[in-house]
This record gives C-alpha cells, structure tokens and sequence, in this order.
C-alpha cells in the first residue's frame, strides 16, 4: 500500500509539473491524468516484468510504476521522440496519441505469447471514447475468438473530449461489451485502490491460467481538461466537478 500511495503522489507531482511547463511554453500538448491515478498504479504494479503495458496518452502513472525516468516523459511530451527511446527492462509501448489503435498491437502481442507458450500478459489502457473507435471492436473480437492473455483496462472517466458517455452508447455500461465477444467484463470504482488491484489481480490469473481475456471498466473522473488545448468549463459544471474532487483517489487512500 505504501508503495501504491507513494507512486501516486509521484503521478501528481508529475503531471502538476507538466502542467506548468506547458503553460510556459515549455512542453507541448499535454493530457492530464488528475484524478485517474488508481486505475493505473495498482495495476501496473502488479504486472510481471515480462508483462506488456500498451498505454494511450494519459498513462503517466504506468510509466512511473514500470520504472520510467521521468525526464524522459517530460522529454518526449516536450517534442523529442527520444524520450519514447526506452529500456528494455520498462516493458511498455510508446505513447499512442491515436484513439484505439493500440488495443489491436496489445491483442497482437498477446497472442505471440501464445504462439510462444510465454507466460507473458498484455494490459490494454484506454479512455471510454475509444470504446466508439472501430479498432476496439476488432481488438476485443481478436481476443475473444483466439482466448488470448489480454487484459483491456477502459478508464471510463465520463467524457471524451467533450462528449459524455451517455452520447457514446446506448448501452447500460461499457463492461457488457465484452459479453458479445465471448469474454468477462466487470465494472469497479476506479477510484478505489484496492477495487482495482483485486480486479487486475484476477484477471491477470485468468490469462495466466489460458482462460483468456477481460475488460475492466474503472469508474474515474477527469478532474482537468482534456488536454492542455481544452477548455472543459465550457461543457462540465462545477458542481460536478467539485462532487468528483471529494472521491479523489488520493484523499481516498489516505
């Protein structure tokens, strides 16, 4: 637990940083992670060093966890695709900016390491609006058809840029997506530290065992913009907000 708090403080400080560089003109575009740091510490901590973490572009905590210098974060969010130039011994893909398109390299791996009789595991983040991406679907009916040790971590924090979930689907939630292609879902508070490592721990189990993949929606909120170039009081109210402020995950832990 200690640990977990620790590398969640860290994620903070990094992204309050960030934050200020790309307001001196220092950092380019940058994706906050505020708010959504218990969905990806705990998991990421309890992947295997031969596990393989494919992240979208607010994973800053999975960098972080899986033993990423952090100047080399600051370093690529500053332009330089060098700072993507990792260890081997990190085990996690660069940065992917477009939505979704890195499920299909996650299902891809997965399935080497089926090929390869590895007991290997690949962890797939992303945000509730790449579940509308065509790249989804054909990731999670890969993984299903061919049962590969995949495990799809959808970071629903409400809104997609400046779409809300509710205009994204029709469905009741993004975790009974997973029924149609033949596979578990389940659905946690993504806020909760301990939610999120049972759920991973038994997913993680669940591939190892050859029983194939899962999607975990983790129920967050993105306390920031969207990126630095959003402005997100021109679509949510303060008062929802400031709500999901009292269920910081930081405050929650401690």
């Amino acid at each position: 637990i200690k640990k977990i708090y620790e590398l969640m403080i860290l994620t903070r400080a990094f992204d309050d940083k960030a934050a200020k560089l790309q307001r001196q003109g220092r950092l380019g575009t940058y994706a906050s992670v505020r708010g959504q740091e218990a969905c990806q510490i705990p998991s990421a901590l309890l992947m295997k060093k031969e596990d393989l973490a494919f992240p979208a572009f607010r994973e800053h905590g999975v960098f972080l966890a899986r033993n990423t210098p952090a100047e080399m974060l600051f370093q690529y969010w500053a332009g330089d695709e060098r700072g993507m130039n990792l260890s081997p011994n990190v085990n996690v893909f660069p940065v992917s900016i477009p939505v979704g398109t890195h499920l299909l390299h996650a299902v891809g791996a997965a399935m080497a390491f089926q090929y390869q009789k590895r007991d290997s595991t690949a962890l797939a983040y992303f945000g509730d609006g790449a579940t509308s991406e065509g790249d989804f679907h054909e990731a999670m009916n890969f993984a299903g058809v061919f049962k590969v040790p995949v495990i799809f971590i959808c970071q629903n924090n409400q809104w997609a840029i400046s779409t809300p979930v509710a205009e994204q689907t029709a469905a009741q939630t993004l975790t009974q997506k997973a029924s149609a292609y033949g596979f578990d879902g389940v659905q946690i508070d993504g806020n909760d530290v301990f939610a999120v490592y049972k759920a991973v721990q038994d997913a993680l189990k669940k591939a190892r065992a050859g029983k194939g993949p899962t999607l975990i929606e983790c129920i967050t909120y993105r306390l920031g913009d969207h990126t630095t170039s959003d402005d997100a009081s021109r679509y949510r109210l303060d008062s929802e907000v400031k709500e999901w402020e009292r269920k910081d995950p930081i405050i929650r832990l401690q």
